[in-house]
């Protein structure tokens, strides 16, 4: 009887452990394990604004030049689509301040007296005191920041490996162009781990 238990209470052990959802862990091998057979990408066009077009000619220049895989104009001969949406902004950003100090004190007498046959009297008093300060200041800084939210899909519709990136602009070059470096070497760091896996 306690075989015939501990048999049933295994039974529904392995039966719980095959309706669990994969652990994140292999969820993520798994991508990387697709990901390093992938040899043909389709970069499709992003969403968003009207620099988006520009965004992805730039994403196909840096993912062709890193050499990891093959990028083609043709969707059918791609194993992946890179999809995604991209923003690259130009604003200007104003920074306004005011500061002020001020004072003012003021005193006064007066008298005055007058008769008929006497003589006139008059006195007058007065004070006054002002301190003032005033200061303002006004600065505009043009700034530009370029965000891309992109991802690998197979052939059956899976998503195998996303990213997200944004930039402020880099040193030498804009902020799309560093959001594409970013991606790219986000990219070339995880196909380097799938070459590590067993």
């Amino acid at each position: 009887m306690t075989k015939l238990l501990i048999g049933i209470v295994a039974v529904g052990t392995m039966a719980l452990a095959a309706d669990a959802p994969p652990s994140p862990a292999a969820l993520q091998e798994a991508g990387l394990r697709q990901l390093r057979n992938v040899r043909r990408v389709f970069v499709d066009r992003l969403t968003g604004g009207e620099t988006a077009a520009q965004m992805r000619d730039i994403l196909i220049s840096s993912l062709a030049s890193a050499e990891l895989f093959i990028v083609t104009e043709s969707q059918e001969k791609a194993d992946c689509i890179l999809r995604g949406a991209s923003e690259d902004l130009v604003f200007t950003e104003v920074h306004q301040s005011s500061d002020g100090i001020n004072a003012h004190a003021n005193l006064g007498t007066s008298s005055r007296a007058t008769g008929y046959n006497s003589g006139a009297v008059s006195r007058n008093n007065a004070a006054g005191l002002g301190i003032g300060e005033n200061e303002s200041d006004r600065s505009s800084e043009r700034r530009h920041e370029a965000i891309a939210a992109v991802r690998l899909v197979n052939k059956d519709g899976d998503v195998i490996w996303s990213t997200t990136q944004e930039s402020l602009g880099a040193r030498f070059h804009g902020a799309s162009a560093d959001v594409a470096e970013k991606i790219t070497g986000r990219l070339k760091d995880d196909f380097e781990k799938a070459r590590k896996l067993p």
